[in-house]
């Protein structure tokens, strides 16, 4: 039946058959439209174009039998809720389908079962389904009303780590089976294409797998194109329908404009940056070649940090502009610079107004050291120094390879100079060109990113220049500069003076006032 012509909108609920002598109205509708705008109307919401447009899609896809279907939806769209929603349409239609959920993680695939759970307890044509004594009804799978005796849930949850051998589904969602977490190595990437591989094992004969998600990666399992450095020879979902939804269409307007308005629209690309916007909004996979850092958009300055106290406090300024916050990491590499890795730490302050000051990058050589010393000693004592000219509350280390047991030697040295700066511990299991480029794009994009003219005369400026994802480029300099941007600042405010200058005299002191007053 064509959705456009479903009348089962109205009316939601059917008068008594006492009152009209005749059976109740079959509320079911029977296209998803109606079943979504019935929802809406029930919830007392407006049913957006782009949500018509998705349901209509589906319906179509339904009606004509296909069973391989891909939905790619901006970030923020509702398409998990749909997919919900259409997830319970399905069940009121035919109470024995069984459905599987795969997420890439449990608690995702979870999450999506309570949204159906809730839809069938609450929506007027689920009614026939709700079961009278729910025996299955978890967090992670439930039963409907429903006449087969199958051993699978009518509606299973599954984490992509899950084992899913034994089970058995009529319809299958992968929804956001593609994160981060699950592409961000070519390991990774394998193992997500070998799982997702598993589920033709698991579905039935003549049933349906729709994919929904974004791509994080150019190597995407939604890729319209075959990846043939990755040894593809067509595109992982070849064949699959799609239906493609960036957040602005082919003229450049906003796919739902109620809630995502053109400006809301520019600052969302202005506060992600052009990168993650391209991938999450406009649903692009990018080439690691299309993605370079431009130097151009950097903001050179040329003041000097000043120490001023007021209330006990020390307040840092930069220009005559207050400083709210600072973060500091040092990733330490051992031998030559000129032979192998550096051994960078870098300093960025913050403002009030959310700009970043990239104050100074310092690549460490202890080839100057005395035969006596260590070379480990002689970084640490160099970075104490690098903390104490420029008031640094705290120093992060990464702790991978050589960095582990750096920071009990740099507390050492800091405790020397009678310095009461934090030492913080990380590891890094993220790909160092994914850090790089979400600490760099969204900050250039906005041209909040402040750099000083010493910072731009050294190898910085030139590791810019040459970063390319992958290329092989010295980027010693931009890790260290991603790990300060990447930090949890800490707030200046909260750092008494006397940590860096632990001779400054009290401004106040304490006294006992008497209390024994007579009249």
């Amino acid at each position: 039946m064509d959705p456009e012509r479903d009348d089962t909108l109205r009316p939601l609920l059917p008068r008594p058959a006492a009152v009209t002598g005749r059976r109740p109205r079959d509320l079911r509708p029977k296209s998803f439209r109606a079943f979504l705008e019935q929802w809406n109307l029930v919830q007392g919401l407006a049913t957006p174009t782009l949500h018509r447009q998705i349901a209509m899609w589906l319906d179509d896809c339904r009606r004509t039998r296909r069973r391989r279907l891909l939905l790619m939806v901006f970030r923020n769209a509702g398409k998990s809720t749909l997919v919900g929603l259409y997830c319970a349409f399905l069940l009121t239609r035919r109470p024995d389908l069984r459905i599987l959920v795969v997420s890439a993680e449990q608690e995702l695939a979870e999450r999506m079962t309570r949204n159906v759970r809730r839809i069938i307890e609450t929506h007027p044509a689920a009614e026939a389904i709700r079961p009278k004594r729910p025996v299955e009804w978890a967090a992670d799978r439930f039963t409907v009303e429903r006449t087969a005796s199958w051993r699978d849930p009518s509606l299973l949850a599954r984490g992509l780590g899950a084992n899913i051998t034994g089970a058995r589904a009529d319809f299958i969602v992968c929804d956001d089976v593609e994160v981060p977490n699950t592409c961000e190595s070519e390991t990774a990437r394998r193992e997500l294409r070998a799982r997702l591989r598993e589920l033709s094992f698991v579905l039935c004969p003549g049933g349906t797998l729709l994919y929904v998600g974004t791509p994080h990666h150019y190597h995407s399992i939604y890729a319209a194109e075959a990846r043939r450095e990755y040894g593809e020879e067509r595109p992982f979902l070849d064949g699959y329908e799609r239906l493609v939804l960036p957040i602005l269409d082919e003229t450049g307007e906003s796919r739902w404009p109620e809630r995502f308005p053109r400006e809301e629209v520019d600052r969302i690309a202005a506060e992600v940056g052009p990168l993650a916007f391209r991938s999450q909004m406009m649903l692009e996979p990018l080439p690691p070649t299309a993605t370079r850092l431009d130097p151009s958009l950097l903001l050179p300055y040329e003041a000097e940090i000043e120490l001023r106290e007021a209330n006990g406090r020390s307040q840092l300024l930069l220009g005559g502009r207050p400083m709210v916050a600072a973060s500091c990491y040092w990733d330490p590499a051992f031998g030559r610079p000129e032979q192998g890795d550096s051994s960078v730490v870098a300093c960025v302050f913050a403002d009030g107004d959310g700009h970043l000051w990239l104050h100074d990058v310092r690549y460490l050589d202890s080839r100057t050291r005395t035969p006596e010393e260590d070379e480990a000693t002689v970084m640490c004592r160099e970075v104490a120094a690098f903390a104490a000219a420029h008031f640094l509350p705290s120093i992060t280390v990464e702790t991978n390879g050589i960095g582990r047991f750096l920071p009990a030697l740099l507390r050492r040295e800091l405790a020397a100079r009678g310095l009461g700066v934090a030492v913080v511990e990380q590891a890094n299991t993220r790909p160092k060109d994914r850090r790089i480029l979400e600490a760099f794009d969204p900050l250039l994009a906005a041209r909040r990113l402040h750099v000083h003219r010493r910072v731009l005369s050294g190898p910085f400026l030139v590791e810019m220049r040459d970063w390319r994802p992958g290329g092989g480029c010295r980027d010693d300099g931009l890790d260290a500069v991603a790990g300060c941007i990447a930090l949890q600042p800490v707030r200046l405010g909260t750092v008494p003076r006397s940590r860096y200058r632990p001779d400054w005299p009290a401004t106040s002191t304490s006294f006992r006032a008497r209390s024994d007053f007579r009249p």
